[in-house]
This record gives structure tokens, C-alpha cells and sequence, in this order.
């Protein structure tokens, strides 16, 4: 066994790999960029590297810096992660150059399975059904026009060289395929380095079973049951489970050959996940879409009903110890489920968040376990990937799991910086989650929840809370009583926002029931974070001075069509710019992309006029910017004189 692991990543997968790391005894190191200089990961590590600047490019996707770092603490082997350098090849062998072992599939594998329509290819060649789809590698626009016309629409784009959803589009009609080819070779470009793109036929109600598998230097080769990953938003997983609750015994034990075939099939070692499209109304018939080379985010309902460290089973294969195991003793025993707790907005169409953690609380129980990079003071930014933690609930049944998951996300608080916890349990209570008739598209027919409303005892925790965080005044203000001149007592009252409206609420000084409380002073006043009754909630308290400032502009607000103003919708980066600045733009047009936490979104004239630019291309925006302004056609203008000169004026 290894001496020094160096663990290659951030968050809590660094943090998931040192802990066993710490249990077996083997030093571990962390690296990090300076975003994460007081990250959970750099705490947890025997001792630590810095790696360079916070951009991923500069730092956890730099191969030589990762290598410095290893070599600078004697790390005789690396352990990557996922996401990253997990994946590439040129790591893995710049890892044997240096005499370093790489905790991972041999290079000739991750290219194998890299490329997408190769790996279809072959997996075809060894009998695995795979998807229908575009079969020549390298197709430019034109090429890939045709082939949809064959391979038939609604089709899906995806990037050959990549994975985790990044760059893929759902394309409904020919009309939508240029614009998603754009973007789609945008993204693999700047995710994985490589625009070669391939489409696929998207399968009606699709679910998607993904099968762990374990491969060792010796020739044996084992699958761990399958996993449920069906639960997506943006072709990004939200909730997983094992095992699946569509699958019979007779399927489940072929699509886990079929699985194991595939591993065969590129000589793989280590641990790797064989991912599968089933059709609902066909559960007994199984596609093959991609293997991932790594451990997957979902790897630990895997653990949960089978009892293994998958995280150790890589360090000894690595190693080069054979299995201790053969299929026969791998036995599924329970049931598990993983939610991701997300940086995000879900009333804001799950748009990624950033702020600071001010309060935190991470349950544990009988049955639960949370994975989390967490810890007060934690500076969530738009660096890198939104996820924050997994809670996972593992039960003798998927009723029990189900129960004890929403039990964790239940007391599970994070204040300061929005989440999607309390969306989690929504969807966790949804019918067809609870009766496990699930698809990849069952989260988008939900839509985007509204923003939950805070009772009136959440108010008045809001109004004392705020009334504590004044500064004290001297003589009998300070003791913020109520007392007036005159021996007359009134209680202090604050202006809460409730979406567009302000309430008004008295302190009350003995509140009638307890929440966890952080409050957090703000330019034009303060924001409350409140968890209560298994919900967080987030409440500006505007000063009077920003009062008065909205109510002046609600006088002028404009009576148009639409406001003029294009506003960021998340913290991120211009990573294009498609309209000109003076230019005339019609309503719908596109006019930028802002990208933040590996996630894109295109802004939209609201009406048709003369665009006036406010960003370029690279520049860091925050959330509610005014990015553009679309001033009226002339014809819209006349019909709404007043709302010409207020924008004018804007």
C-alpha cells in the first residue's frame, strides 16, 4: 500500500478520498488554488499545496502543477477525484513519467472510453445494444445537419471527448440545430478541449441505470448493481438510488454482464460506471451511452447496500492487489438514495448562488450520512462546480431511505448562501418519486418551485433578529424596549421583503418558538438567514433610505411592454457577446452568455430597439447587473410616451 496519496481535487470528493485515506494510515495531501486556501479539504490533510490561482485552468486542470506538488511532498501515488484531470489520459501518463502511480484506469482506457463514438463502436463489436446515433468521428455542422435528418428529431448533441451533462442539447425541431451546435461546441471546447460532437436519438421517457463495476490488474472483473440516476436537471443528476426500482432480477443481472463486458472490452482496471438509457415503457431493454473512467459523485448508495469502501477498492487495485471478492460475494442488501445539495436558486430556475456560509448544520443519524465540503466561513464563488454536499438516507427498504433522507435534509441548514435543500424535499415527497415512476424528464415537467413563503412567526424571528444586530445607543435607547418620550412604549418595527411587497412587523421580544438565526448587513440594509421547521428561508430587511429609493422608482417604473434593462440572473462570466453595441436587435434575439459554476445562460432582448452594451466578453458580472439596455423602437415609444423619456433617462 501507498505511503503518500496525493488527492487531486477539491470539495468534498478531496475530503471523501482523505478520510479513508486516514482510516487505512496513509499520509495524505491536498492541493488547492487561492480560492481555497481555507477550504474543509486543505484542513482535513496531513499537509497541503498550493497550486496556483483560483481559475481551474491555472490551477486543478494544470498537470504540471499537480505533478510539482506530488513530487514536492513525496506522493507515491495520485487519486484525482472526479471532474478534473479524472479523466485524462495525458495525466495518467504524465503520472507514470514521473514514477507516480495514478489511482485510475491505464491511459488506453480513459481514451477508449473518451471518445464517445469510438466507444459505441466497440461496445457494439462485444454485443452491448447501444443507442442510435451518429457513427463519423470529427463531422463538422454540415455533416452532423445531415446525419440528424437520419438519425431523427427530437435528437440530443453531446460532446464526444466529455461527460457529467457539460455541452449537451436537446434539440426538438431542424430549426434548433444551429444555435445548439454553436453552444454545444462552445462548451466541449472550453470543458474538455475538444469541439467533436455526436448525436443520438433521445429515447422516449428514458431512465437512466448506470452499473458500478471493479476491475483489477489480474483479469477479474465485477459489477456492484446498478444505480437509479433517472432524477435530472440539465443532464445533471440530482437524486440517485440503488438500487433501481424498475429493474428485475433477470434484467438486472444481464445489464450487469453487460457492464462487465464493456470493462473487458478495454482491458479497464480500477473503479468505472457503465452508464445505460432504458425506455420505461421497455424496462427489459437496455442502451449503452458511455463509461465513465472514474468514481462517479453517486458512488456512495453503492457503499451503503453493499458494504464496500469503493475509494479503498481503488487504492488496492492500484496497488496492485487482486480482488478479494468474486461476483458471487457481492451481495446488494438495503436500499440507499443520494440527494446533491446545490449552490443554487431553484425559484430563480436553479441558477447557481454564491455568498458565504454564516450557519451551518449537518445531521447525522441511524441510517444517514452526509458528504459536505462545508464549514462556517466558507466562501462560496463562482469558480467552480455548485455542488456543496450529498445526503444520503439507507434504509432496509427504498420506504425507510426515503423516510430517513428527507429526516437529514430536514435539519440540514446552510445560512448564507441559497441552496436547494428545501427544493430536495419537495421533490423527494412528489408522488412519482415516491413510487419510483421515475424519468429524465419527470424534474422539468415539475417546473421551477416558487419561493417559499415565510410564516408570520418566521417574520418576527426576521424583525429580532435584525433589532439584536443594531448597534447599542446610549442612555435609554439601549435598551431597545420600545420606550418613547411621554411613557409611551411601541415596539420597533422592520420592513421585511416578501417577493415584490414590504412587511411590516413589530419585535416581539420573546418569540414564540426558536430558529436558527445569522444575520448579515448589506448595502442598503440587512438580510436574514432563518432555518425553521425544516425550511431556510432568506429575508432582506431594507434600511429606510433603500425604502424610499424603491419607492421613487416605483413612481417612474415604466409602463412598456417590457423594462429595457437586460440583468444578470447569476454571478458568473461574459463568456460571449452576440449582439453589437448600437446595433438593432428584435425581441427574443440573443445577445450575451454568462457562464458560472459550469452552467450557461443565454440573455434575451426583451423587445425589439437599439442594443446599448454595458459588458465585454470575459468580464465578471454579479447577480441583478445591468448588463444591457434595449431602448424602444420608435413605433413601440410613440404608443407609451411616458415610457420613452424614463428610458431615456435610464
Amino acid at each position: 500500500m501507498f505511503g503518500t496519496v496525493l488527492v487531486a481535487n477539491r470539495g468534498e470528493i478531496a475530503c471523501r478520498v482523505i478520510a479513508t485515506l486516514r482510516r487505512l494510515g496513509i499520509r495524505s495531501a491536498a492541493v488547492y488554488s487561492d480560492a481555497d486556501a481555507g477550504a474543509k479539504h486543505v484542513a482535513l490533510a496531513d499537509v497541503a499545496v498550493r497550486i496556483g490561482p483560483a481559475p481551474a485552468s491555472e490551477s486543478y486542470l494544470s498537470i504540471a502543477a499537480i505533478l510539482d506538488a506530488a513530487t514536492q511532498v513525496g506522493a507515491d501515488a495520485i487519486h484525482p477525484g472526479y471532474g478534473f484531470l479524472s479523466e485524462n489520459s495525458e495525466f495518467a501518463r504524465a503520472c507514470a513519467a514521473r514514477g507516480i502511480v495514478f489511482i485510475g484506469p491505464p491511459p488506453s482506457a480513459i481514451e477508449a472510453m473518451g471518445d464517445k463514438i469510438a466507444a459505441k463502436a466497440l461496445v457494439a463489436g462485444r454485443g452491448v445494444p447501444v443507442v442510435p446515433g451518429s457513427s463519423g468521428a470529427g463531422l463538422d455542422d454540415a455533416a452532423l445537419t445531415a446525419a440528424a435528418t437520419e438519425v431523427g428529431y427530437p435528437l440530443l448533441i453531446k460532446p464526444s471527448a466529455g461527460g457529467g451533462g457539460k455541452g449537451m442539447q436537446v434539440v426538438a425541431t431542424p430549426g434548433e440545430l444551429p444555435a445548439a451546435l454553436v453552444s454545444a461546441r462552445r462548451i466541449a471546447t472550453a470543458s474538455f478541449g475538444d469541439d467533436t460532437l455526436l448525436l443520438e436519438r433521445l429515447i422516449a421517457a428514458p431512465r437512466h441505470i448506470e452499473v458500478q463495476v471493479l476491475a483489477d490488474r489480474h483479469g477479474a472483473v465485477v459489477h456492484l448493481g446498478e444505480r437509479e440516476c433517472s432524477l435530472q436537471r440539465r443532464h445533471q443528476k440530482v437524486i440517485e438510488e440503488a438500487p433501481s426500482p424498475l429493474l428485475d432480477d433477470a434484467t438486472r443481472a444481464r445489464i450487469g454482464e453487460a457492464a462487465c463486458e464493456v470493462a473487458r472490452s478495454v482491458a479497464y482496471e480500477g473503479a468505472g460506471t457503465v452508464e445505460f438509457l432504458i425506455s420505461d415503457a421497455d424496462p427489459g431493454t437496455f442502451f449503452f451511452i458511455e463509461m465513465n473512467t472514474r468514481l462517479q459523485v453517486e458512488h456512495p448508495v453503492t457503499e451503503a447496500v453493499t458494504g464496500l469502501d469503493l475509494v479503498e477498492q481503488q487504492l488496492r487495485i492500484a496497488a496492485g492487489e487482486p480482488l478479494a471478492f468474486a461476483q458471487a460475494d457481492v451481495v446488494v442488501t438495503g436500499h440507499a438514495i443520494e440527494a446533491r445539495v446545490y449552490a443554487e436558486s431553484p425559484a430563480r430556475g436553479f441558477l447557481p448562488a454564491t455568498g458565504t456560509v454564516l450557519g451551518l448544520v449537518e445531521p447525522t443519524g441511524p441510517g444517514q450520512r452526509v458528504d459536505s465540503s462545508l464549514v462556517p466561513g466558507l466562501v462560496v464563488s463562482g469558480d467552480y462546480d455548485p455542488m456543496l454536499a450529498k445526503a444520503i438516507g439507507y434504509g432496509a427498504d427504498r420506504t425507510e431511505a426515503l423516510a430517513r433522507l428527507d429526516g437529514l435534509l430536514r435539519g440540514f441548514a446552510v445560512l448564507g448562501v441559497e441552496t436547494n435543500i428545501d427544493y430536495l424535499r419537495g421533490l423527494l415527497a412528489d408522488p412519482a418519486v415516491q413510487a419510483g415512476r421515475l424519468d429524465t424528464g419527470l424534474i422539468d415537467r415539475l417546473g421551477v418551485p416558487a419561493p417559499p413563503e415565510p410564516t408570520e412567526a418566521d417574520l418576527a424571528a426576521a424583525a429580532l433578529a435584525v433589532h439584536r444586530d443594531r448597534p447599542a445607543l446610549p442612555g435609554p435607547w439601549g435598551l431597545r424596549d420600545g420606550w418613547r418620550v411621554g411613557g409611551v412604549s411601541r415596539p420597533a418595527r422592520y420592513g421585511i421583503e416578501v417577493g415584490a411587497d414590504i412587511r411590516e412587523v413589530a419585535v416581539d421580544p420573546a418569540p414564540a418558538s426558536t430558529a436558527l438565526v445569522a444575520v448579515q448587513r448589506v448595502r442598503g440594509g440587512h438580510v436574514v438567514w432563518l432555518h425553521r421547521d425544516g425550511r431556510t428561508l432568506e429575508l432582506p430587511v431594507p434600511d429606510r433610505a433603500e425604502r424610499l429609493a424603491r419607492t421613487l422608482a416605483a413612481l417612474d417604473r415604466s409602463t412598456g411592454p417590457a423594462a429595457p434593462e437586460l440583468r444578470a440572473a447569476m454571478p458568473g462570466t461574459v463568456v460571449s457577446v452576440t449582439g453589437e453595441d448600437g446595433a438593432r436587435v428584435d425581441a427574443g434575439d440573443p445577445v450575451l452568455s454568462i457562464e458560472a459554476m459550469k452552467m450557461e445562460h443565454a440573455l434575451l432582448a426583451p423587445h425589439s430597439g437599439t442594443l446599448r452594451l454595458r459588458v465585454r466578453t470575459g468580464d465578471l458580472v454579479r447577480r441583478d447587473q445591468i448588463v444591457a439596455i434595449v431602448d424602444l423602437d420608435v413605433d413601440l415609444a410613440t404608443e407609451h410616451p411616458e415610457t420613452d423619456q424614463q428610458e431615456k433617462s435610464a
